[in-house]
């Protein structure tokens, strides 16, 4: 809200008197709310936001500008971004009507101009940023945006949090060695676990790797990190069907670890990982 102040006075042949100060304000007719719609992310995510402006006036305000921060914040003496805006996403709504894109800006900020929030309406804009490098990774890792609303009386300001993605995110890669191998020979499968999440997969995960073996392996050994494996306290094996798995919990990856480069400011994660080895005649 904006106060003013007005003072009369009055001059006459004996001099000049001043009434009191009359004071009032101006009230914002403009309120703004953000909303983040994914609840976490990881880099190269693309994050959706919304941004509501209400007019609780009886006239249009027009010449509305809106500029998001896009998450920056402060590092090393410099400023970093961790959103990039992803081009033509912009949706331009009025009283839940698709209006012509507005005008849109982005460097280093998202600025957006030209709109009209209808009398006693309300404006929508639903636009999309990528989680980019400088987007903070692993536990506690946050980004935090803030939209300025700019036209009404006084600028009004929203923001939205979206928490770096937690807990366990696995991903596996197998491979075959010797990629040619005879009839009768041997051959071992290697199963790599990739862990990209801050936390442990342990136990209480209950990971349970399977496979089935096509041709058929005899004779097979098993090893989890360099320790040998048997069965059945560590996995299971059917030689007559080829069907592999191991036991619930005995699967266990470390959690990645995430830096940040102290001269550019960009984050990179390295993830946990383990290895389990199968190797049989064919």
């Amino acid at each position: 809200m904006a106060a003013f102040y007005n003072q009369a006075s009055l001059t006459y042949s004996g001099g000049t008197v001043y009434s009191n100060v009359a004071a009032g304000e101006i009230t914002e007719v403009l309120s703004a709310s953000k909303t983040a719609v994914n609840g976490e992310y990881t880099q190269g995510d693309a994050l959706t936001y919304v941004i509501n402006i209400i007019n609780s006036g009886p006239a249009p305000v027009e010449n509305v500008a809106v500029s998001d921060d896009l998450g920056a914040y402060e590092y090393g003496g410099q400023t970093l971004v961790p959103l990039t805006y992803i081009e033509n996403s912009i949706k331009y709504f009025a009283d839940g009507v698709l209006q012509a894109a507005p005008e849109v800006t982005a460097d280093g900020s998202l600025d957006i101009t030209g709109i009209t929030v209808p009398a006693e309406g309300e404006v929508t804009l639903v636009y999309s940023a990528e989680a980019n490098e400088f987007a903070p990774l692993g536990e506690g890792g946050v980004i935090t945006n803030t939209a300025t609303v700019t036209g009404g009386v006084e600028p009004v300001t929203a923001s939205a949090t979206v928490n770096a993605g937690g807990g366990v995110i696995l991903e596996m890669q197998k491979s075959v060695s010797p990629a040619s191998v005879k009839a009768n020979g041997n051959v071992t499968y290697t199963i790599t676990i990739y862990n990209y999440g801050p936390a442990e997969a342990g136990a209480a995960e209950n990971i349970v790797v399977n496979d089935t073996f096509d041709p058929l392996l005899t004779d097979i050994s098993v090893t989890f990190d360099g320790k040998a494996w048997t069965s059945p306290e560590d996995y299971a094996y059917d030689a007559t069907t080829g069907v592999f798995s191991t036991a619930a919990g005995n699967v266990t990856v470390p959690a990645a670890v995430f830096t940040q480069d102290p001269a550019t400011g960009a984050w990179s994660a390295t993830p946990g990982s383990a290895s389990l080895t199968i190797t049989g005649t064919l």
